[in-house]
């Protein structure tokens, strides 16, 4: 009788697809059986590329003369710690009763990668091969992954990409790390006072060092401007003749005495504060102190429920709320796709696909069952707005390449009790971002004031949340903001200003009244001048990246987009993958390059880390450029999509390698290094404090 056989990437996964086809197996040593199937599991990567030493002895030790090395043929061995698995899978796919295999590893490139190498060692044959790819790990996905199942032969394109990255990792890190090695490891060793320094280097991870390194730069480069602004409080009266003080920031505009001289900082502050109080003895010059109202505007600001979550979004956020790591953030996520709470973490996208927006109830109402979700999932559904929701700019199609958004399944509630308080703190903000895009935006009532004194011009700006919308289930501190925001005019959020105040400050008056006096404040109003004062400030440096804003700055190519509808709007090649990217952080913290502050999640370069990007930037710069590493990432994309061939790509890759190589073998600057590592040297105690 002809057998099917399901692969899966771990025993777990292995476990829940038995329970979900509901047979009754029989256990044995690395595999499951019963009547019709087999279920079996790698363990992670059960295959590796094998070092150079497998090609050829020589190699083994490093030396200038056998490098650029570039296999013909590459070869690949069983790790050894898993090669018993590895010989319990390959008796199984050689077996003359099972017809059919099913590839249920990560729907993913490296789950992708994971299975190919094992059939290449294994050199299956005469068996038909089908690819079951699911987003969650839900029953209902479970099973129409395998009824839906494609020939796996359709995701030979992925596979081919997966095949390339790998190669791609492996030619960049052996020939860079070993010709930088021998060319500068000697000198680092000596300047640092080591028996030997060996550089380590790879595509994304250098250039992940360079954008860290340069940032330290800039922040210790930066110069500090002071400047001075006047601010001033002014008094009306509200009907019951009670005083309310408005708070105003005076700007040189046209009219102005000031307007377009050299004593400005800006238009809204000076240079020295000598201009600022002569500005101010200026306007308190005649009586009565009183100005004038010259305009008053009102508006509604309208704000739109963020997109959902990818993994880079949901990272970024954990990062500054929990101060937890990417990585951490990662295997929370990946524990609440296991445990069927969540759909497929590892995914760039955010947004949904027609498809599920078609059945999104289903995770909607799932949540009226969870407590602390039930009134939002409710409501959302009371609301009616999910059945429109494939007409909005939450789902596009286009926008996904293997994997949707990451969003609550509405299932697996019973696994909540397994869960860690902070797995169920992540679960939560993964369903009120959910909950978020089926509820109204939020409105604001914008009040804009303009007051007048011989001329000068000072600008208030008052914002009141009127309809809290989605604000009501995206927002945990809703109940702290449900009041009246002051701002100046140019406090806008990354303003690189900083001031010894908070920028949005809430005034110390009753709510209502102070509504009251803004709805009825008229132009031409005289109110009176309470106080008029000196506000010093300074220009700040650039911030150091966090965990969190490097991971969404290798998703934008380098560029730290601080602006969330902005980042989704351009968001373009990255560098790494959503799958990668923690790992690769992790990497150069482990290996010393860069330090990573627990804490506050703060990352610093370390003094080896800063000789290695100057060893890099004086031999394989490129390396260190975030376009050109997104761009070879956008090109396994290609692969992936079938618009280029592997062969195109392998010709590009092993002509860059080999240049870059052959280069730095002629390079005799290692000796220059010395004051470069000086001028790095000086911010840190010691040489050894790596």
């Amino acid at each position: 009788m002809a057998k099917n056989i399901l692969i899966t990437e771990k025993p777990s996964v292995a476990m829940e697809f038995a329970k979900v086809l509901n047979i009754n197996t029989s256990r044995k040593d690395g595999y499951l059986e019963a009547d019709n199937w087999i279920i079996t599991w790698c363990v992670g990567h059960l295959v590796t590329m094998s070092y150079p030493e497998k090609y050829d002895e020589k190699l083994k030790l490093w030396r200038l003369d056998t490098l650029p090395f570039i296999p013909e043929e590459y070869k690949y061995e069983v790790i050894p710690s898993v090669q018993k698995q590895f010989n319990t899978i390959q008796s199984l796919l050689t077996r003359e009763d099972v017809s059919t295999i099913y590839v249920a590893t990560d729907s993913g490139r490296e789950g992708e990668y994971i299975y190919r190498l094992v059939a290449q060692m294994v050199g299956v044959k005469d068996k038909q091969q089908k690819r079951v790819w699911i987003d969650s790990q839900t029953e209902e996905e479970i099973l129409r992954g395998i009824h839906e199942a494609k020939d796996e032969s359709e995701y030979d394109n992925l596979s081919a990409s997966a095949y390339l990255r790998a190669k791609e990792d492996y030619l960049m890190g052996i020939n860079f790390s070993r010709v930088l090695t021998l060319r500068y490891g000697p000198s680092m060793s000596q300047y640092l006072g080591t028996k030997f320094t060996v550089l380590s280097v790879g595509r994304v991870m250098t250039c992940v060092l360079g954008m860290v390194v340069r940032r330290e730069r800039e922040i210790r480069n930066f110069v500090k401007t002071p400047f001075y602004r006047v601010l001033g409080s002014f008094q009306a009266i509200a009907k019951d003749g009670t005083p309310v003080l408005l708070d105003a920031e005076w700007k040189a505009v046209e009219g102005s005495k000031y307007f377009k001289t050299p004593y400005l900082y800006k238009e809204n502050g000076f240079k020295e504060r000598e201009k600022a109080e002569e500005l101010i003895a200026y306007l308190k010059a005649e009586l009565p102190l009183e100005v004038q109202v010259l305009s008053k505007e009102k508006k509604k600001e309208t704000k739109n429920p963020p997109l959902l979550y990818n993994l880079a979004e949901l990272q970024n956020d954990c990062s500054k709320m929990f101060k937890i790591s990417p990585d951490e953030t990662l295997k929370v996520v990946q524990e609440l796709y296991e445990k069927k709470l969540v759909t497929y973490p590892r995914t760039d996208a955010r947004v949904l696909s027609t498809a599920v927006a078609k059945e999104i109830y289903k995770n909607i109402s799932g949540l009226m069952h969870y407590e602390p979700m039930a009134g939002f999932a409710k409501e959302a559904i009371d609301l009616g707005s999910f059945k429109v929701i494939g007409k909005t700019r939450y789902v596009n199609d286009k926008q996904i390449t293997d994997h949707y958004a990451i969003i609550p399944t509405g299932q697996g509630l019973g696994n909540l009790r397994g869960l860690s308080p902070l797995g169920e703190k992540v679960y939560q903000v993964v369903c009120r971002r959910f909950l978020s895009i089926f509820y109204p935006a939020a409105i604001y009532q914008k009040y804009s004031i303009v007051l007048e004194r011989k001329n000068e011009q000072f600008f208030a700006n008052f914002k009141v949340l009127s309809e809290p919308g989605y604000l009501k289930v995206a927002d945990v501190n809703l109940a702290k903001k449900n009041s009246i925001q002051e701002t100046f005019s140019d406090e806008k959020e990354g303003n690189s200003i900083q001031t010894d105040e908070k920028n949005t400050e809430i005034p110390k008056v009753d709510r209502t009244l102070l509504l009251q006096v803004l709805a009825d404040l008229k132009k031409n109003d005289i109110l009176t001048i309470a106080d008029l004062k000196v506000k010093e400030g300074e220009t700040s440096p650039p911030k150091r990246y966090t965990s969190g804003s490097m991971i969404l700055a290798m998703e934008n190519a380098g560029q730290l987009i601080e602006d969330e509808e902005l980042r989704a709007q351009i968001k373009g090649s990255g560098i790494g993958t959503s799958a990668t990217r923690a790992e690769i952080l992790k990497k150069l913290v482990s290996i010393k390059y860069l330090s990573l502050n627990q804490k506050t999640q703060v990352i610093t370069p370390s003094l080896l880390g800063e000789m290695v990007y100057e060893v890099v930037d004086h031999s394989i710069r490129q390396l260190l450029n975030p376009e050109l590493t997104a761009s070879w990432e956008k090109g396994l994309t290609y692969v992936a999509e079938g618009s280029i061939t592997s062969d195109e790509y392998m010709e590009k890759l092993e002509r860059f390698v080999a240049m870059r190589t052959v280069n730095v073998t002629r390079l005799n600057n290692q000796y220059d290094m010395r004051g470069l590592f000086d001028a790095a040297a000086a911010f840190y105690k010691t040489k050894k404090e790596n």
